[in-house]
């Protein structure tokens, strides 16, 4: 009788070998997104796999090459209460420019638009290496940080296009907050294109280097990391940093190691 390789099925990892060695890989595979435990077909991957593969890198590259709808997403900021946003771009004139001058999306192109308002925390939209995570996520986020931090004076938000980061320190500058909350789309992968991250520095202004943030990253409920839970843990990095005045690489999320000794649910707190 011949093998299901030789009759071109495959037969996946994760179902051939000892009841044992499957149990591993359906563990496994169900803790990542990653591809594991593949079929094969001879010496190559099924045809379904390949095809998946590619269906990925198209939507990955997608991601980061789909425009933003700007319009749409303001519309659902509005919704959730802080203010009419403002809408401002980087000094990339466009995406292609973006992509190749990094440099230019950290600066803003005009701030006669940004309101100061002297506010505790400000929040900045940016489309990043992934505007399509940005429209995904970014109003469903922002409402739960909110909520969060509503023990807080939050400024009004802001949509940052063709954006990186650092443009969220010149933003911030103008509005004259006393931390910044740039919420972004994180560069896709092959498992996951439309991921949030989101950065948080304390006593924001132009210059401020990568190690004087703190990141919060995938977030793309319901396989990444919920919006709630990413609000929790931003809220204790705020009031961790007020506390030891700075961000950065002196700011520790707690949350973490206080759940495994407590045994109770994470509470997010910081550490100098």
């Amino acid at each position: 009788m011949s093998t299901p390789a030789e009759r071109g099925v495959a037969t996946p990892i994760s179902e051939s070998g000892s009841p044992s060695d499957r149990e591993f890989w359906r563990i496994l595979r169900a803790r990542t997104q990653a591809r594991i435990g593949l079929g094969r077909t001879g010496d190559a991957l099924s045809t379904t796999d390949v095809l998946a593969l590619r269906a990925a890198h198209a939507a990955a590259r997608d991601a980061v090459h789909v425009p933003l709808d700007v319009e749409s997403l303001a519309g659902q900021i509005t919704q959730v209460g802080l203010g009419e946003p403002v809408v401002v771009t980087s000094r990339a004139g466009d995406r292609s420019q973006y992509l190749r001058r990094p440099d230019l999306g950290r600066l803003p192109a005009d701030l006669s638009g940004i309101a100061h308002t002297g506010a505790d925390i400000g929040f900045v939209l940016a489309d990043g290496l992934s505007p399509r995570a940005l429209a995904d996520h970014g109003a469903g986020l922002l409402a739960a940080l909110a909520a969060r931090l509503g023990d807080h004076t939050l400024a009004p938000p802001v949509i940052a296009t063709e954006a990186r980061v650092a443009l969220g320190d010149h933003l911030a500058a103008a509005m004259g907050v006393r931390t910044v909350l740039v919420i972004i789309g994180e560069r896709p992968g092959l498992s996951v294109a439309d991921s949030l991250g989101v950065y948080l520095t304390h006593a924001p202004r132009p210059g401020r280097a990568d190690a004087e943030r703190n990141c919060v990253s995938n977030i793309h409920p319901p396989d990444g990391l919920a919006y709630a839970d990413a609000a929790r843990v931003v809220a204790g990095l705020v009031t961790g940093a007020r506390a030891l005045g700075r961000s950065g690489v002196d700011l520790k999320d707690t949350s973490r190691t206080t759940a495994l000794s407590s045994g109770g649910p994470p509470v997010t707190g910081a550490e100098q």
